[in-house]
């Protein structure tokens, strides 16, 4: 029972280690405390770390090696209140009362332990052992709070530290106490907590001030600081969206400016390395052999392997704007207006998480408490411009749009992805499924320069993910197109098997613009998003330093953007498709949700295009 409980709250297949030769620790904190930098920096893993509430919505674990002892840390998701009720509070709480625990390190904000002390006051109601880590020292410091550790891990019981995670401050000596505590528990029976202690305690014995009383010095006056001075400017009520959006289109602009010639760079590499390695040690295959190889396989791969300086350099511009703090300032900019669609802020930033991949946004709509808010929340999500997308988009601009429109045309389809999904909301908002009267709440956190660490370590996390998806899916993808555009034998071009489908989908797909060639590949994106790209070089033959000329040749540039507007909008990929599945616990909803996309990208594609025609543009 403990092995099953403690996978389906990892959402994975492998149980946690549960040997008493192991020790159990658990990281518990309040949402933007640094508690997953902390996690990260202790144990070398790469749980996911953005300066904006919320975020850590799954249970990362990493075993790690301490002084000669194996300790398993788990990182839990950030929560407010232990005896709440939102899905990532009751997974907390299920994790505590389902898996033996030996020490807990509750992380907390130093510059707010007046509101946070409340985690150690719940957390010491349970009986838990606990070492408490205040993160975030050189803030307090910046602030002129004043506390005294000494009382505190008196008062409480418990060691107190004064750290930085995102600096190493005191970090070394938290450790070295901390692996002693766990080190002398480790000797006792481990720990399931009587959580009915807790909830008959209501909130706590003591109240917060008197639980810091003696220990933390205040000043008389709080100084107004740099993320007020700054705020009063980015979050103007006339001033606030202008600015966000221009700092959004300045982010495309980055990307495509710096992004794209990489393409040329790899491709260019891709293509040597075909000629002098690729093909000669596939020369003593069989033909057939050897065309799938070089044209089903690696032209595809190649093909996205030339975006992969883009995709980089995309994941390391998102995690300097989540680790600087803008990002929950985009929440509540947005929510007057999200509002409107029976939404809030909170959705807004997981569309803003959905950039990078669309699984971790649909996931963190667990800290949504409303199922109605969270499920208009994951239909709409979906529609966010993910990176493999990004990819798609790029290629088919940079082919079929003169250079300097580039930054723009792309910056569209981030506006039409929010527009969109607001539209899609306002309609669903009408049924009772959708509506929600959840209210706000979201704590601005102060503005923070991106350290290069821990954007690096962000953007790579995102990238091996990238590259574990693609992988997956590209070489499969990318050979079944070959085998549809290949047989029958002796068949080209519209008579092969791939094209049979696309001529027989024309009805459909030429009143928006969508030749049978990019009808087959948009076939097999409902795979993954990163396959149209490789299915291009297959099912033109072609290598990627070839493919842009040819689409250059052969489609419009209406007909490129209704391509990418159906591409932006349809349905998702397999992966997505599961975690909807998987979050939202129906089928009727995920069937529901893939049909919606397919229609509503059709719907617009076509509004678009014919009215280009309509207006003169071929």
């Amino acid at each position: 029972m403990l092995d099953q409980a403690a996978s389906v709250l990892r959402g994975s297949d492998e149980p946690l280690e549960t040997s008493s030769r192991v020790a159990r620790v658990a990281f518990i904190g309040q949402p933007n405390t640094g508690k997953s930098m902390l996690f990260n920096r202790i144990t070398g893993a790469h749980a996911s770390v953005a300066n904006w509430p919320g975020m850590t919505v799954d249970l990362m674990k990493a075993t790690v090696n301490w002084s000669g002892d194996r300790v398993e840390c788990v990182d839990l998701p950030g929560v407010f209140d232990l005896e709440g009720y939102s899905d990532d509070e009751k997974v907390v709480c299920n994790f505590l009362t389902s898996v033996e625990i030996d020490m807990v390190v509750v992380v907390l904000n130093a510059a707010q332990i007046d509101r946070q002390i409340l985690t150690v006051l719940q957390i010491r109601t349970l009986g838990l052992p606990a070492v408490v880590m205040l993160n975030m020292a050189d803030e307090a410091r910046k602030l002129d709070i004043e506390i005294d550790t000494a009382v505190l891990s008196k008062r409480f019981g418990m060691p107190f530290h004064l750290i930085s995670a995102k600096y190493g401050e005191g970090c070394a000596k938290a450790l070295e106490d901390l692996t002693d505590q766990t080190r002398r528990r480790s000797r006792e029976p481990a720990i399931v907590p009587d959580y009915d202690t807790l909830r008959n305690t209501l909130m706590c014995d003591e109240t917060l001030e008197e639980a810091i009383s003696g220990a933390v010095a205040f000043p008389d006056e709080i100084p107004t600081t740099f993320s007020e001075r700054l705020d009063r400017i980015l979050l103007h009520p006339v001033l606030g969206l202008p600015l966000f959006f221009a700092i959004m289109l300045g982010v495309f602009w980055l990307i495509w400016t710096v992004g794209l010639p990489s393409q040329d760079w790899i491709g260019s590499g891709t293509d040597w390395l075909q000629k002098v390695l690729i093909e000669p040690a596939l020369s003593p295959l069989p033909s057939g052999l050897r065309d799938f190889l070089l044209n089903g396989v690696w032209l595809g791969v190649a093909t996205v392997a030339s975006f992969m300086g883009l995709i980089i350099l995309f994941f390391f511009c998102m995690a300097a704007v989540e680790d600087s703090g803008y990002l929950s300032r985009a929440a509540y900019l947005m929510d007057a207006l999200m509002r409107r669609a029976g939404l809030d802020g909170r959705a807004f930033v997981m569309q803003m998480m959905g950039f990078g991949c669309n699984v971790p946004a649909l996931m963190g709509t667990r800290v949504m408490r409303s199922r109605s808010l969270r499920l208009l929340s994951m239909l709409v999500i979906p529609f966010s411009l993910c990176s493999a997308r990004l990819a798609v988009f790029v290629f088919i601009i940079a082919a079929t749009f003169p250079a300097a429109f580039g930054p723009f045309v792309l910056f569209s389809f981030y506006v039409i992805s929010f527009a969109a999904a607001f539209l899609a909301a306002v309609v669903m908002n009408r049924s009772k499924q959708f509506k929600s009267n959840e209210p706000f709440m979201l704590e601005l956190p102060p503005y923070r320069v991106p350290t290069l660490r821990l954007v690096l370590m962000r953007g790579w996390g995102e990238l091996r993910v990238f590259l574990r998806r693609a992988t997956k899916f590209i070489i499969v993808g990318c050979a079944a197109v070959w085998f549809l555009t290949n047989f029958p034998t002796h068949a080209t071009g519209l008579h092969t098997w791939g094209g049979q489908i696309g001529t027989f989908l024309q009805p459909v797909m030429k009143p928006i613009g969508i030749d049978p060639y990019l009808t087959l590949a948009l076939i097999f994106g409902f795979i993954a998003k990163e396959i149209v790209i490789g299915s291009l070089s297959t099912i033109y033959a072609l290598p990627s330093s070839a493919i842009s000329g040819e689409i250059a040749h052969t489609v419009t540039a209406v007909q490129a953007y209704s391509f990418c507007l159906f591409c932006l909008l349809y349905t998702p990929c397999l992966t997505t498709i599961a975690t909807v599945r998987g979050e939202s616990k129906s089928w009727g909803f995920t069937t529901f949700s893939l049909v919606l996309s397919l229609v509503y990208a059709w719907g617009v594609s076509f509004v678009f295009y014919q009215s280009a025609l309509l207006l003169g543009f071929h």
